[in-house]
């Protein structure tokens, strides 16, 4: 099974850490590759677009070289990308892994909750980079503030930066979506953060509930799962792709 990976709002593949490799490792029979969305990453010098759906048709564009059917991981915006692809594409999707997500199922202030709404805007205006990096991090993890991870963060903006406006056009991008009705996959996992400062964990729950699908909940992680609590993670993959009996 090849497995694409993609990340949430102005953050690339260099943001999910140390996970793809723990992939690898657990998984050696499965391919795990590791998508940028437009505006970030290896794409920084492309404009982003407006809609989910045509980021989702980028993303597309990236990985049709390697064959499907896929399964997604993805997290925050990038999930909401991966439940559009699955509800566009026939069979193309075979497995889906949700972290921290919501949608236009869910209350706007559950979707971005309101005390986080001033800290975004000063960060899409902040010009000192290693200030706005430590600022986005001290947002997103629940841990200790790590000056190697504010380094590395830091270090991934300076090589690969993301503008004002690719920010501003997904964020707009992940305000507006809404998906379709219909369930896209029987089986899915989503994954939450009891701790997320930016997404109330409710709007995980309430997909699971509508789709009935599988819900698990991290009970003091932040926004950024992949970061705070790898090992939980790969756990709950783990328990995921034993139970679903993926062929490799």
């Amino acid at each position: 099974m090849h497995w694409i990976l993609l990340r949430g709002l102005t953050r690339e593949h260099a943001h999910w850490g140390v996970l793809p490799e723990r992939l690898r490792d657990t998984f050696p029979e499965h391919r795990f590759h590791t998508v940028d969305l437009p505006g970030t990453g290896t794409r920084f010098r492309e404009p982003s677009p407006w809609t989910v759906p045509a980021i989702r048709a980028a993303v597309q564009r990236q990985v049709d070289h390697i064959p499907g059917p896929y399964g997604l991981i993805a997290l925050s915006m990038g999930a909401m990308v991966a439940v559009d692809w699955a509800q566009q594409a026939d069979r193309e999707i075979e497995h889906l892994i949700l972290i921290n997500t919501s949608s236009g199922f869910n209350r706007p202030w559950h979707r971005l909750k309101p005390a986080t709404w001033p800290t975004l805007l000063r960060l899409l205006t902040l010009r000192d980079l290693r200030e706005r990096e430590a600022q986005v991090l001290a947002l997103t993890s629940n841990r200790q503030l790590n000056p190697a991870t504010v380094q590395r963060w830091y270090s991934i903006q300076t090589q690969r930066p993301v503008s004002a406006t690719n920010a501003t056009r997904q964020l707009m991008a992940a305000a507006r979506y809404r998906p379709l009705q219909e369930r896209p996959l029987t089986h899915a996992l989503l994954l939450a953060s009891t701790g997320d400062r930016i997404v109330d964990w409710r709007c995980s729950e309430d997909l699971a509930e509508r789709w009935h699908w599988t819900f698990r909940l991290h009970p003091d992680a932040g926004h950024d799962l992949p970061l705070d609590d790898p090992d939980w993670l790969i756990d709950e993959i783990t328990r995921y792709i034993n139970g679903t009996s993926l062929a490799a």
